[in-house]
């Protein structure tokens, strides 16, 4: 943190939704490292106080907010207090989602729409307010938003999370040629991770019996051999929020030890 004032996203200001744990939280302390300040958001309130806590005792500036992304005025509500704490807002990582394993004729409505509002209503909100937050701004901006390899491979027990993870890849695509040809220099790409250390992958990996048998049996299905760690998709999330990517817009960013590759 000693040298965050000459970080690859020095002097920037993020928000990071789903921000409580996993991947979210990996991707705030990694931009905070860097020199962002960092709104860590989530429905877990104390969670992502946790993390903003932790990077706060490193010498970072980061505030904790609640935030229901299905909610458009939650998403007001957050964006404004960001830019009122922060002085603007630069790059926006849209992590908060979820996912269940239910067969197409199990799948309730209900969980079509739950999952639908969470993991792309939110990514469309998100972006739909922050990129005129970022205009006023002044300085460009950069989307992340959060994919998954079964947003470009289907999988039994996984369509809802398919279609979910599926629209994201493309709503993106379509954001970003909208920012490219509006001039307003903001760029908008997906990660796309495999299965994870998460807590979210812990508790689907337990319905193998245990922890460690489930996840011994997941990293079987990537090639190299084991399942990936928030911190590898941080890193990606890193790159692309900084001005390092600064000729990357509209693309996938694959991160899932060969998954797809197969």
């Amino acid at each position: 943190m000693s040298d965050a004032d000459r970080g690859r996203v020095a002097g920037k200001v993020a928000i990071v939704t789903g921000a409580a744990a996993g991947i979210g939280r990996a991707s705030a302390c990694r931009l905070a490292e860097e020199g962002a300040k960092v709104c860590l958001s989530d429905i877990d309130e104390a969670g992502a106080e946790q993390g903003a806590a932790e990077i706060r005792s490193l010498g970072g500036k980061a505030l904790a907010l609640a935030h229901d992304v299905a909610e458009e005025a939650d998403w007001r509500r957050v964006i404004d207090a960001t830019v009122a704490q922060f002085g603007g807002l630069d790059i926006l990582v849209n992590n908060a989602g979820f996912a269940f394993a239910a067969g197409i004729e199990e799948t309730t409505t209900e969980q079509w729409r739950r999952i639908m509002a969470v993991n792309v209503d939110s990514v469309f909100f998100g972006c739909k307010l922050a990129i005129p937050a970022m205009r006023e701004s002044g300085g460009g901006g950069a989307i992340v938003n959060m994919s998954s390899i079964l947003g470009l491979v289907g999988t039994p027990a996984q369509a809802a999370y398919n279609a979910t993870k599926g629209a994201v890849r493309l709503f993106t695509k379509g954001v970003a040629l909208e920012c490219a040809e509006s001039g307003w220099g903001i760029r908008v790409n997906s990660v796309h991770p495999a299965y994870i250390h998460t807590p979210m992958v812990e508790r689907y990996a337990e319905t193998w019996g245990s922890l460690d048998a489930g996840l011994a049996a997941l990293g079987k299905l990537h090639p190299l051999g084991r399942v990936g760690e928030a911190e590898e998709v941080a890193n990606a999330v890193l790159y692309l929020a900084s001005d390092e990517a600064k000729f990357v817009t509209g693309t996938e960013l694959v991160i899932d030890g060969g998954y797809t590759a197969a």
